[in-house]
């Protein structure tokens, strides 16, 4: 193999080593459960993380004026205090997992993104079902 296309295949190579491992680590985006962040709450402080855990049961109140949600997440030993701006998904509810991306800032922690665990059974409806039939099931399931 002659040198150039040695020289080549290194830059090349470098190229890609530099991509893969040099821009992950500004781009990585850690998972916690409440207990980790407050185990190290300095290392995650205005650091883009998600959260995830249970929405406590009492905990959700929302203010549709300025479409803040305010609501405590739980992985059943440590509480965190959520704060979401804009509507929460259709599917949010008290005691329902939750993954919420965003930062923690003096405490709290500031979601930009509310990722809903639901159902993971899609039934389709049944042959005949009339659209007003639907809609009373979707309201069951809720």
């Amino acid at each position: 193999m002659k040198v150039k296309h040695l020289l080549g295949l290194l830059v090349v190579l470098g190229a890609l080593g530099y991509m893969v491992f040099g821009g992950l680590g500004r781009n990585l985006v850690y998972f916690l459960t409440p207990s980790e962040y407050l185990e190290n709450q300095a290392r995650y402080q205005n650091r883009p993380v998600r959260l995830g855990g249970l929405v406590e049961p009492g905990s959700v109140h929302y203010d549709k004026d300025t479409l803040t949600l305010r609501f405590v997440l739980t992985d059943g030993v440590a509480r965190v205090n959520v704060v979401h701006r804009g509507t929460p998904p259709a599917l949010f509810k008290e005691g329902q997992g939750v993954v919420v991306e965003g930062r923690f800032q003096e405490g709290v922690f500031q979601g930009n993104n509310l990722l809903v665990k639901h159902s993971e059974n899609y039934q389709p409806p049944r042959a005949g079902y009339t659209p007003e039939d639907v809609r009373k099931l979707i309201q069951e399931a809720k």
